[in-house]
């Protein structure tokens, strides 16, 4: 696990698809997932699926985030944003290397690289007991601390570039 750390707009979610490209996990899948933007009632059948039935509105079965990365690489961002209830079913994927489906009788085994990253302090927060300590140091195997923007300028003009470019190819000029 890795766990990439920093000032928002640093660019934390460029580490995780660089680390992807490069490992031998290339070949498969790499799903990222902001935590902050899915809503907390939501967030658990979009990271461990759901079976048909599992609750209302589940009418078909359906393949979470760690199930369609399996042999690849999960990015979580904004892992500090993650309920508090939810933590230990994370922390236990980790662990267990398997999930299990909203409804589901029976774990489903998974391989998957996780790749963390927060602009929160979440050793603050495991001292103010929000977020868990053990899911922290499982998390936190290898970290990449961002320095903000404003303490490395000469990064601005290869940002600059990459947004020109991928606006560029999104509007087809």
């Amino acid at each position: 696990s890795v766990l990439v750390t920093g000032e928002s707009g640093v660019g934390k979610e460029f580490f995780p698809k660089i680390i992807h490209a490069y490992s031998l996990r290339k070949h498969q899948g790499y799903v990222a997932v902001n935590c902050g933007a899915i809503p907390a009632d939501m967030i658990e059948s979009e990271l461990f699926g759901h079976e048909a039935g599992a609750f209302t509105g589940a009418q078909t079965m359906r393949r979470g985030r760690f199930e369609q990365a399996d042999g690849g690489t999960l990015f979580l961002d904004e892992i500090g944003e993650m309920p508090p209830a939810l933590q230990s079913r994370l922390l236990r994927v980790l662990q267990e290397r398997e999930v299990m489906k909203l409804g589901a009788g029976r774990a489903t085994p998974v391989d998957v690289r996780v790749i963390a990253a927060t602009h929160r302090d979440l050793h603050a927060l495991v001292a103010q007991g929000v977020f868990r300590a053990d899911l922290y140091f499982r998390l936190n195997l290898l970290q990449i601390a961002l320095p903000p923007l404003r303490e490395r300028p000469e990064d601005i003009p290869l940002l600059a570039a990459h947004f020109v470019h991928r606006a560029a190819a999104r509007l087809g000029v």
